[in-house]
């Protein structure tokens, strides 16, 4: 009686520290850090020629938090509202597209995207990387979640984007 009595403790007691060392999802937006080779931009296109694939970029301003809501109120003084929608204010007063030269083994990191071919269950998964390849079909694939309409931070090296990095918008 005694043994069973002290194998059901230890069983519970495994049981319990079993569950304590369960860790959430704890992952959750952060803003991508800004460096002097990130710029954001809408991507149009990304084509193949002369061997190697180039984008189109239209450069935005992208600000978030209190640095949106003070350009939010600038520029929105009379909407009525005292901070930025969702926490993000986007300026693009200069729409002019620029041809960037993509490095063949760039990176690509997605917040969400239709993983299933349904939307409705697409879900977010912060910084997924997936491949260049990859990241190509998606951009092309005109269906409900057009991932053209996503700004994306693109780190620049020697001119050549060597990073991509879809901002989430919530």
């Amino acid at each position: 009686m005694v043994n069973k009595l002290l194998i059901s403790l230890v069983a519970v007691l495994f049981g319990f520290m079993s569950f304590g060392s369960i860790q959430a999802n704890t992952y959750e937006y952060t803003p991508v850090p800004k460096d002097e080779n990130t710029r954001v931009a809408y991507v149009g296109a990304i084509y193949q020629e002369d061997g190697g694939y180039y984008a189109d970029a239209d450069f935005i301003e992208w600000y978030e938090g209190e640095a949106a809501n003070a350009i939010f109120r600038e520029r929105e003084a009379d909407s009525g509202m005292d901070e930025a929608p969702d926490g993000y204010y986007i300026v693009n007063d200069d729409t002019t597209v620029e041809r960037l030269k993509l490095a063949p083994d760039a990176q690509v990191f997605m917040q969400i995207y239709d993983r299933t071919g349904d939307v409705a269950e697409a879900d977010t998964v912060w910084n997924e990387q997936i491949s260049l390849d990859k990241f190509l079909a998606l951009l092309e694939d005109d269906s409900a979640m057009n991932l053209r309409d996503y700004p994306y931070h693109l780190s620049i090296v020697n001119g050549v984007v060597v990073k991509i990095t879809q901002q989430f918008l919530p």
